[in-house]
């Protein structure tokens, strides 16, 4: 399939009258190197602590642009570093598998570009809420899909996507799965999901996305509707306005509606699928929140709230559905947490606060956050977190070092293992070039 988008592509170009030498004049190569070192420590007897350590490297190669036409792909690899441990269960799978190098491809895509649209298709990245990189491990997340961007005013983007088969964040290949599937669910090398399904489950059949954005002066906005086949439709809405004056304090306040109900045939309800607990005979789940803060000199602080309705009946008690990021803790609830929120923890409502500090000319952010979450059927929990990243680009152009650290506690029904508390440590360095 990949190969046909790019040969289609060429071909586009070379019937126009096209010298294969137009491609390559304007084209660019540029890549980043990961180096990444993850750790959880858990206060249970009964659980192993975990580590992994990964390199990894993306090379993308984009070709010029001919007529509008251009071609691009990444080759990505990762490697373990030796640090795989006899005992697998004292691995931390989610950062790249259990293996001991994933490689393949991650972008190859065929693109036509003008003032007005955007077409793409290929496997490639996709940045909407519910189905984008989710990029925190090694590798980011992909999708085989077709993608349009209408651009019918400047700040408004109209979008319109569809995916066949994605790839996980420790998957070599793409597959018609996502995250609520099995690891290695028909031999998919994807690990760090939830996995409530059982193995004979129908497979996949893509995404229908629709979108716009919109952005002016304070104001951004966007709105989606997905249609995740076997899976349910959800409707997302959500809007951020910035208050902007001279007094050196600028506030800010957001907004943000889900709705989500079962699509034909679905494979939660048919499989009477357990998720936080609790199976149904539908798909139905509501969610509002708001957010609000200010910006001051370097300094921003902002407290979020989220409220997801519980459902009877409902699937997961009326937990959102989210195939591309339960598990990833990649969704856009304002207050979800690098390692959990309310769509990993069902029905309920969170709090979080959180202040974000630049320093040495913004080289250095310094980030510390407290979420609090009270669910129906997980009972109540907190996590306290902490991050700091630190741009080296005085050092060399590029150059970045994060450190993310946070530490759950409480919960029921081994929200956390053995219902205590336990510690995540991201250590990651980027060089971009």
């Amino acid at each position: 399939m990949r190969a046909r988008y790019l040969i289609a592509a060429a071909l586009a170009c070379t019937a126009a009258g096209v010298q294969a030498d137009d491609f390559f004049r304007d084209g660019s190569f540029n890549g980043e190197l990961r180096l990444y070192s993850f750790a959880r420590h858990y206060d249970a007897d009964t659980q192993y602590n975990t580590r992994a350590t990964s390199l990894a490297g993306l090379f993308t190669v984009k070709s010029g642009k001919v007529g509008g036409f251009s071609l691009a792909a990444t080759a990505f690899s990762a490697q373990s570093l030796g640090t795989r441990a006899e005992n697998p269960g004292r691995v931390d799978t989610s950062l790249m598998g259990p293996n001991h190098a994933v490689s393949g491809f991650t972008q190859a895509y065929a693109e036509y570009a003008n003032d007005w649209l955007v077409a793409r298709a290929g496997d490639q990245y996709l940045n909407t809420p519910w189905m984008g990189q989710f990029d925190s491990r090694a590798i980011p997340a992909s999708y085989q899909a077709a993608m349009f961007d209408f651009k019918p005013a400047r700040g408004w983007d109209i979008f319109a996507i569809r995916t066949l088969r994605w790839k996980s964040r420790t998957s070599s290949g793409y597959n018609e799965d996502n995250l609520y599937y099995p690891s290695t669910y028909h031999h998919d090398s994807m690990y760090g999901n939830n996995g409530a399904l059982p193995r004979t489950a129908q497979e996949m059949d893509g995404t229908t996305a629709i979108g716009t954005t919109y952005a002016t002066g304070g104001l951004k906005a966007q709105a989606w509707f997905y249609d995740f086949e076997h899976f349910g439709r959800m409707g997302y809405v959500d809007g951020m306005y910035t208050f902007r004056n001279d007094s050196g304090i600028t506030p800010f306040v957001g907004a943000q509606i889900v709705r989500q109900t079962s699509g034909s045939d679905n494979v939660l309800v048919e499989t009477h699928t357990r998720l936080t607990g609790a199976a149904g005979d539908r798909v139905d789940a509501q969610a509002w929140g708001v957010d609000a803060g200010a910006s001051v000199g370097k300094a921003r602080f902002d407290v979020a709230y989220n409220k997801l309705e519980r459902q009877h009946d409902a699937v997961g008690g009326g937990a959102i559905i989210s195939p591309y990021s339960n598990s990833y803790s990649a969704d856009p609830l304002y207050t979800t947490s690098m390692l959990r929120g309310l769509v990993e923890q069902g029905p309920g409502h969170a709090w979080k606060a959180k202040a974000t500090y630049l320093m040495l000319h913004d080289a250095l952010s310094l980030t510390a956050a407290y979420a609090h979450y009270d669910t129906n059927l997980r009972g109540t929990s907190h996590n306290l977190y902490v991050d700091i990243v630190y741009k080296l680009d005085d050092v060399l152009k590029g150059l970045q070092i994060r450190d993310r650290w946070e530490h759950p506690v409480g919960g029921t029904n081994n929200l956390n293992p053995g219902n205590l508390p336990w510690t995540s440590n991201r250590l990651m360095i980027a060089y971009q070039f």
